[in-house]
């Protein structure tokens, strides 16, 4: 049985960061567009501290389509309780910024559906600096930060409905 709340109602809840004892993460960050990525890390690594969270571990690769590679590769370790991909890709005026995109976003799809462990997409797709550094701690916040958190929840979410 499920419950279906109203707009506002229990919205607290909703924000509420769980508590997943021992929690482990894997991190996969891009070393391209090295700036972004590292200010997205930044993010998470302090949501994670913030959080009292220590066992966090950090790998990187040089891009955005080896993300999927980086994360499979965490998945399938049974060491994590979730893994984050993290990267960047600003449109320029090829076709390359599409078929990157797409290559991360079907990598991450592929496997949350595959792997017993949730991977939280935080790669940027901007269409230019700005908009990257904007969601880089800028502006509109952090997204690492953001990764961070979803990867707490889901961590908790999968501990909950897992056999």
């Amino acid at each position: 049985m499920s419950t279906q709340l109203n707009k506002n109602e229990g919205s607290s809840a909703l924000h509420t960061l769980p508590h997943v004892d021992g929690l482990t993460v894997g991190i996969v960050c891009a070393e391209w567009n090295e700036k972004i990525t590292g200010a997205l890390l930044q993010g998470a690594l302090d949501c994670f501290k913030q959080e009292g969270y220590e066992d966090i571990t950090v790998a990187y690769v040089p891009g955005t389509v080896e993300l999927t590679f980086g994360a499979a590769q965490m998945a399938r370790s049974g060491r994590f309780d979730a893994v984050i991909m993290i990267g960047c890709v600003i449109r320029g005026g090829t076709p390359h910024f599409d078929y990157v995109c797409d290559n991360a976003t079907q990598g991450c799809s592929y496997l949350n559906a595959t792997q017993n462990v949730p991977v939280i997409f935080c790669v940027l797709t901007c269409d230019d600096l700005q908009q990257a550094l904007d969601r880089a701690g800028g502006a509109l916040g952090n997204k690492g930060t953001e990764a961070a958190e979803a990867a707490i929840k889901m961590a908790h979410f999968a501990r909950t409905y897992s056999h």
